[in-house]
């Protein structure tokens, strides 16, 4: 793909026009044109520019500045290197401080890359960390967890609104970035499973929708918060979320303590 296409389609995925996307990054309609049109070749500092007005994630960044002849700008260093490990160490402290409640470390593609000790206690309490695994040995993948057959849908009592929560979620995240084919194929899999809704369920008129586990043992209602890390410059590390399951309830909240 061309850069000019790629700009055109990250513009439109936005919902600016060339007027408005000209004047919000202070450059003139025609200059933006001739961009799209490939009569102009961007620079360096133009692409970067122009992606942080369009608000494009760092991996695109990087395909944008591909695309228009250049080198990528932003490292993508495995979260497991040796570089690494003063943001591992800062994470681990940041899910560690949420006990007893859980907490996790996701990728963008819903990839479990750290987890706190809650997390551990509760997990295996309600499910097989790798029974919905696709390939034996591969790392727990949180929404395949959350919504196969295999997966935790026995100890969601209220399954078909928490899934089709998730499964909206899920489809915000692919219009955010509607390059991304990997979180796409993914979304097209769980949607397919038997008995996952599509986005939009009705909630019950609270103003979270609680996941309510129930099993012989436990009955909790939790809800999820989301942090990310802050100006990244690395691709691994913009795409890492940071989620609480936190009690929806008082009972919930000293069922999490008892674990602890």
């Amino acid at each position: 793909m061309t850069f000019g296409t790629a700009l055109r389609d990250w513009r439109t995925a936005r919902r600016y026009s060339q007027l408005d996307l000209a004047a919000e990054a202070g450059v003139s309609q025609r200059h933006l044109s001739f961009l799209e049109t490939g009569r102009s070749r961007p620079s360096r500092e133009m692409v970067l520019h122009l992606s942080r007005v369009l608000d494009v994630p760092l991996r695109r960044r990087n395909d944008l500045l591909v695309a228009a002849g250049l080198a990528p700008e932003y490292p993508a260093t495995p979260l497991e290197d040796d570089v690494m490990a003063p943001v591992r160490d800062a994470l681990q402290i940041v899910v560690d401080g949420a006990e007893p409640n859980p907490a996790f470390i996701v990728d963008r593609l819903w990839t479990l890359r750290m987890t706190n000790a809650a997390a551990r206690r509760l997990l295996p309490m309600l499910v097989d960390p790798a029974s919905a695994a696709p390939v034996a040995g591969d790392p727990p993948n949180l929404l395949r967890l959350s919504l196969h057959p295999d997966g935790l849908r026995d100890a969601i009592v209220n399954f078909e609104q928490a899934a089709g929560a998730i499964v909206e979620r899920v489809t915000r995240e692919v219009s955010a970035d509607p390059t991304d084919r990997a979180l796409a194929d993914l979304l097209d899999e769980v949607t397919a499973y038997p008995g996952v809704p599509s986005a939009g369920g009705e909630g019950d008129g609270g103003l979270v929708v609680p996941v309510h586990y129930r099993t012989d043992d436990l009955d909790l209602r939790l809800f999820t918060t989301i942090a990310v890390v802050g100006t990244p410059r690395d691709v691994t590390l913009d795409e890492l979320r940071i989620e609480w399951l936190l009690p929806a309830d008082e009972a919930s909240r000293d069922a999490l303590a008892a674990l602890a």
